[in-house]
């Protein structure tokens, strides 16, 4: 695909109308003072205040801003997944729509992809406006996904100010609450030059957070065990589900060769013996025999059906700029 502008940004955003106009602003004073050629890409993830008006209006007066907008919240995911899809530019920015990404940053974003060859550069935040309970649950976060995807350089995975080669956004895919791991599907998809930008991070202008919530530290664990396992296992699933399986499948049949060679004896040697269907062996060994032929055959195929769904990204879009 050849490009069309030297950068596309694209914006999800959820119930940020006090933000648009000046982070707009703001990216449009970067470019013009650097001579980009540019698009900005605001992806309306189903907000219920006057985001999607403020878009409208500033695409009428600005022929760079697109917008995506969508019938409900899905999250952030889809928001960035939708935003790729569409994204024109040699290389594509995402960045939050809370004005606590600073735009300035974009240049030299845009140099290291260009001049250093990176793929991906994620920002890195080091003094944050953050309390407490948001850093200190963070840095566990960023410390055990480093271990997991094998991704040392980086100390923040979920910045929301990152620069990609366009190749990169159109060859990885983002779904569920994947926004976390671009830099895991990144490396997974063979984009191996990930590097880092310390950023810097403006404090909160308008409202709260609307991408937060203590459960994303929950789900954030599981979607990166999810990652991982797809990635060790994805292709051969039977390594793991097929040992397992075998396993288990082995000792239960162990256990009913023992139960029935032991009735066996009994009958031979004339020693009184209780029925095979008396011993709770004879049921634990043959329960383990059917869970073992049934992980065998079907614990992998639920999660191998999911990722290859026909409506795994088919979000309901209301409108497009």
């Amino acid at each position: 695909m050849e490009a069309k502008y030297d950068i596309s940004v694209v914006v999800p955003l959820f119930n940020e109308a006090e933000s648009l106009p000046e982070l707009h602003a703001w990216i449009s004073r970067v470019m013009q003072a650097n001579g980009f050629t540019y698009e900005i890409i605001f992806v309306n993830d189903g907000s219920t205040d006057e985001s999607w008006q403020v878009i409208e209006e500033l695409s009428q007066k600005n022929s760079e801003v697109h917008g995506i907008k969508f019938r409900r919240n899905y999250g952030k995911s889809p928001a960035l997944f939708c935003g790729f899809k569409a994204a024109q530019g040699r290389v594509v920015i995402t960045m939050d729509a809370d004005l606590q990404d600073s735009p300035d940053e974009i240049p030299e974003l845009y140099r290291m992809i260009t001049e250093d060859g990176y793929d991906l550069v994620s920002g890195y935040k080091q003094k944050r406006y953050d309390p407490l309970s948001k850093t200190i649950p963070t840095k566990l976060f960023n410390a055990t996904a480093r271990k997991v995807s094998g991704i040392n350089n980086l100390h923040d995975f979920n910045c929301g100010l990152k620069a990609y080669r366009c190749e990169v956004v159109k060859n990885i895919e983002v779904y569920g609450e994947m926004h976390r791991y671009i830099p895991y599907l990144a490396k997974n998809a063979g984009f191996s030059k990930i590097g880092e930008k310390v950023v810097q991070h403006q404090a909160r202008k308008f409202g709260k957070t609307k991408f937060g919530g203590l459960n994303r530290f929950v789900n954030g664990y599981l979607d990166l065990l999810s990652l991982w396992f797809l990635n060790s296992f994805g292709l051969k699933p039977m390594h793991v589900f097929g040992f397992l399986g075998s396993l288990m499948f082995a000792i239960g049949f162990i256990a009913c060769v023992i139960v029935g060679a032991n009735k066996l004896y009994a009958l031979a040697s004339g020693t009184p013996a209780p029925l095979v269907t008396s011993s709770p062996y004879f049921y634990i060994a043959l329960t383990m025999m059917i869970l073992g032929t049934q992980l065998f055959v079907a614990g992998f195929l639920g999660e191998l059906i999911s990722r290859n769904a026909e409506n795994r990204n088919n979000y309901q879009i209301e409108k497009e700029i």
